[in-house]
């Protein structure tokens, strides 16, 4: 499963995104931030990294359905796909 470059770009903005908020909770936690307030941080970078994750899966998805509607009798290893997906949940 190849990455279509559109989606290679997003997901590498939101890895990018997600790095920069690691960096920052880093940060937080050197300078003795409130807990509360890492915390909310750490759940962004974590739906950061999922919708990455997810938006990864969505492509190869659809080049699975798109290459079955041009005829292309690629199998599709649904075990796979669904076992990528479940890990993220």
């Amino acid at each position: 499963m190849q990455i279509d470059s559109d989606a290679l770009g997003d997901v590498i903005k939101r890895l990018r995104r997600a790095e920069g908020q690691i960096r920052g909770v880093i940060a937080m936690l050197e300078s003795g931030r409130d807990c509360t307030e890492v915390v909310t941080q750490l759940a962004a970078v974590s739906r950061a990294l999922d919708r990455a994750g997810f938006k990864i899966i969505a492509t190869g998805l659809r080049q699975c359905v798109t290459a079955q509607n041009e005829g292309d009798q690629q199998t599709v290893d649904v075990a796979k796909l669904e076992k990528l997906f479940l890990s993220l949940a």
